[in-house]
């Protein structure tokens, strides 16, 4: 059985910089570290309103990684040209609200289509990996191949809800297993992402087409009472197949 990837986002070390307009914690400094713990990518968000990660962090993180660095961002003109210039390792295209907490679902991949086509094409040119965050659904998992995507990032903010509550996720599960399978039979690159802990993390790890969990705030959130290190090794234990 294949490995799964493990991508840290490591957005929520900024928001606790940016609660003070300090220069610490440095996302710089936790990038590297997650990299010396065993992490195979970094996610970072650069988000319209800069809420976290900003273009000085995109830029300097860039610099210093060694392994893949994935670039979240909407599929917006600015977005475009500074993934353009950066050249991230990774794109993946997600919606973005303007006033929402967090994401909040899948991207609309039948809004601005031609648009985003023509995104997806150049990014690729230029070198970045390319994935769209979508909704576990044949049809969006079609339409993404369609656009050209090398990849699909799964949004499990559903099952990650219903397993956090103690609700039965059975359901879910089997939505995701059987269009990550889809998925891969259209040759596509198979992620997955939002909301993971250990238990859903680990549960969703023996889908066998999906190829790389992307987790972030739980990840974070657990690190100011263990580590980010021992956090990152954990993960790593529990997602091993």
């Amino acid at each position: 059985m294949s490995k799964i990837r493990l991508g840290v986002n490591i957005d929520h070390v900024a928001t606790v910089r940016n609660a003070r307009g300090e220069i610490y914690p440095s996302p710089e400094r936790a990038a590297l570290l997650a990299q010396k713990s065993g992490a195979d990518s970094i996610t970072i968000h650069l988000r319209e309103d800069r809420r976290h990660i900003n273009d000085l962090d995109l830029k300097r993180i860039k610099k210093i990684l060694k392994i893949p660095l994935n670039l979240e961002m909407a599929c917006t003109l600015e977005m475009f040209k500074i993934a353009k210039k950066t050249k991230p390792d990774f794109v993946c295209i997600v919606p973005e609200k303007r006033k929402e907490v967090t994401t909040e679902g899948g991207l609309n991949l039948d809004i601005n289509k031609s648009y985003l086509k023509k995104v997806v094409t150049s990014l690729k040119k230029n070198g970045s990996r390319v994935s769209l965050f979508v909704e576990p659904s044949k049809l969006a998992i079609l339409k993404a191949s369609n656009l050209g995507a090398n990849c699909i990032e799964i949004h499990t903010g559903k099952i990650c809800n219903l397993i956090n509550k103690g609700k039965s996720y059975k359901v879910e599960l089997k939505k995701i297993k059987k269009n990550s399978e889809y998925a891969e039979k259209l040759g596509l690159y198979v992620h997955a992402g939002h909301g993971l802990t250990y238990k859903s993390a680990k549960i969703l790890s023996k889908i066998k087409s999906i190829s790389e969990l992307n987790i972030g705030h739980f990840l974070i959130g657990e690190s100011i009472f263990f580590g980010l290190k021992n956090v990152i090794r954990n993960f790593r234990k529990i997602i091993k197949r």
